[in-house]
């Protein structure tokens, strides 16, 4: 059967004052990738999406355009309610065919297999359709009430509901979805406040599709995977359970994580065969690395490409727009950013490499610095293959070194370096015997 395209609202109009922060709650980050991000990246199996915000929020509308362009952004003048919030995107749902499903920007954890099960029970003929999970303590959260064949007839939020409703153990995460923009309206429209907070629940629709006779039904997931952050603890908590995720995905991709609770990914890191992370290894987005490549402990990397085969490490950093080709060696202490080194390339200890390409199979000597920056702008040195840069130069850009060239220890190179050259700058070595003997016997007769 073919299914019919489907609209998210993500509701991302909470202050999140328990954050005491001046950024927004849902654009906080866990696993390099703010909360919103996350939501955003589960429900991209939906066609449409619109984010409610509210107001002198711009920054969230923005996040959410530059995740996805076309989504709509929509904003709650006023702080009345679930309902009330969706109801402020009634524009993108009023006239929608197809399922509605409402979402929270600050849950992060929730998997796009569970939407693919909403969607599923909407297809299978259901009306309603809530994400429903076993709290481990169920204090503050909605309860999901089960009428006596175990249909679902309603939520009762915790400071309405009984000391026997109180009880219960199944709860509501908030994450509901309706066969049709017009279910939802139809719903909407009869939603009151009558309620301790004196605010208008979105959950409250559960009871009158009930009592309508529309078929609601529940989706069950783990609590973590609907768990809201609220507060910096939460948030804490949200990024250890992505991390555990990433991390197992690695290693069933066939990476090996010596330590892996030391080893922190982000949402985005591709991570090929063969691959060996040892402990106390931070990678940031936009990381890259490939078959058979090892990151040695203590390693930061963030927004770099790592070849087949390569080493990178100990105490190594690669900044963005570092690529390393096959077989590159990058040793302890290096730093390198925007510069490719090439195949088999070696610059492996206590080296600064910017704005620079070191050819295939160059020899970087411990100490080497490109001088890459003049104050007012940076410029780029080109190393060639082959070349033996040796320790402690400087190489001044914009500088070219040929290939096979080589820069005697201690130079500082400010003019292009011709193929198979030796460049050098340091002054003849000069020798003044017993100079040792008679400066300590000076200093000695002083005393």
């Amino acid at each position: 059967m073919t299914q019919t395209n489907a609209l998210a609202i993500i509701l991302a109009a909470g202050k999140g004052t328990r954050m005491k922060s001046g950024l927004a709650k849902v654009l906080h980050k866990i696993g390099g990738a703010t909360l919103l991000a996350h939501v955003m990246k589960a429900a991209a199996g939906v066609d449409r999406a619109c984010v409610v915000i509210a107001p002198e929020m711009e920054a969230v509308g923005e996040a959410a355009k530059a995740l996805d362009p076309t989504a709509e952004i929509f904003v709650q003048r006023e702080q009345r309610g679930t309902a009330h919030a969706v109801q402020t995107a009634e524009a993108a749902f009023a006239n929608f065919g197809g399922p509605v499903v409402v979402l929270y920007g600050d849950t992060p954890l929730l998997r796009a297999g569970t939407l693919g099960e909403i969607r599923q029970a909407l297809d299978g003929g259901a009306d309603v359709v809530v994400i429903g999970f076993e709290a481990a303590d169920p204090t503050g959260y909605g309860r999901m009430l089960l009428d006596a064949g175990g249909r679902l007839l309603g939520i009762r939020e915790h400071k309405d509901a009984s000391e026997e409703e109180r009880k219960v153990t199944l709860c509501n995460s908030g994450i509901v979805a309706f066969r049709s923009g017009k279910t939802l309206g139809d719903l909407l429209r009869r939603i009151g406040n009558d309620n301790a907070k004196g605010e208008f629940y979105l959950t409250d629709a559960l009871a009158l599709a009930y009592d309508d006779g529309l078929e609601t039904r529940m989706v069950r997931s783990e609590e973590e995977e609907v768990r809201g952050v609220n507060s910096r603890a939460e948030l804490a908590a949200a990024e250890a359970i992505i991390q555990q995720r990433l991390r197992a995905s690695a290693m069933e991709k066939g990476a090996t994580l010596v330590a892996p609770e030391t080893v922190f990914l982000s949402h985005d890191t591709v991570i090929g065969k063969d691959v060996i992370i040892e402990p106390n290894v931070v990678i940031g987005p936009g990381v890259s690395i490939e078959d058979g490549a090892t990151i040695k402990a203590f390693c930061h990397i963030e927004r770099a490409q790592i070849g087949k085969g390569a080493t990178v490490g100990p105490f190594a950093r690669l900044r963005p727009g570092a690529t390393l080709a096959k077989d590159a060696h990058v040793g302890n202490f290096v730093e390198i950013k925007q510069s490719d080194i090439g195949e088999g390339a070696k610059v492996n200890h206590l080296t600064y490499i910017g704005d620079a390409s070191v050819g295939a199979g160059a020899n970087v000597g411990a100490g080497t610095i490109t001088c890459n920056y003049d104050g007012f702008a940076k410029h780029r040195t080109e190393i060639g293959a082959g070349s033996f840069i040796g320790s402690n130069s400087a190489l001044v850009a914009p500088v070219k070194i040929g290939e096979g060239a080589y820069i005697g220890s201690g130079s500082v190179i400010s003019k292009d370096v011709s193929p198979d050259a030796l460049a050098l700058t340091r002054t003849s070595q000069e020798e003044r015997p017993g100079w040792a003997a008679k400066m300590r016997a000076r200093r000695s007769r002083k005393k």
